[in-house]
């Protein structure tokens, strides 16, 4: 190849593409090895149930939740069943409080009227509206049997490799 023509093909390219043809890069001694992309290290996958599976992670490590319901209590008495939940409530309890903040979705007193807005139907996933309603769901208000709880944050720790699908390991113990 010429080295006019190269300079001509070299100066439309750059001029309208931005690159040097690669075979006159080839041919002058431009060309640099190609670099091979590095692929993006691998995020791990996070599912909406992850966090989910570990609070009961955590229910189970710390208060034994899970063992607690999963056993068939029907052959021990209630004041047997009774001191179990006192300390399973607090146990439960604690943990709860230390990885997620809890608040009322009503802050009221529970038998007392809340007004609503009579114009448009409350949002059903923060009220359920129980008893006589109409057909419209539109109401004044009404007596408020639960406050309801929405959580403000959730403060979990980081998963990181282990499987959230196992709520509790197998114990074995070695003699």
């Amino acid at each position: 190849m010429s080295r006019v023509s190269a300079a001509f093909r070299s100066f439309f390219s750059i001029l309208f593409k931005g690159v040097l043809p690669e075979d006159i890069a080839i041919e002058f001694g431009f060309t640099k090895a190609k670099a091979v992309p590095t692929p993006a290290p691998e995020l791990p996958k996070v599912k909406t149930s992850d966090g989910a599976l570990q609070i009961l992670q955590i229910l189970q490590r710390d208060s034994r939740l899970i063992d607690f319901l999963m056993e068939d209590i029907t052959s021990y008495a209630d004041d047997q069943i009774g001191a179990a939940v006192r300390t399973l409530h607090t146990d439960c309890r604690v943990s709860l409080n230390r990885h997620i903040s809890l608040a009322p979705v009503i802050d009221g007193v529970e038998g007392t009227y809340q007004k609503l807005d009579p114009s448009k139907a409350p949002d059903p996933n923060r009220i359920k509206l129980i008893g006589n309603v109409p057909a419209s769901g539109k109401v004044a208000g009404g007596t408020l049997r639960h406050r309801g709880w929405m959580a403000q944050s959730v403060n979990l720790p980081p998963i990181g490799k282990q499987d959230p699908s196992v709520l509790a390991p197998a114990e074995l113990e070695v003699e």
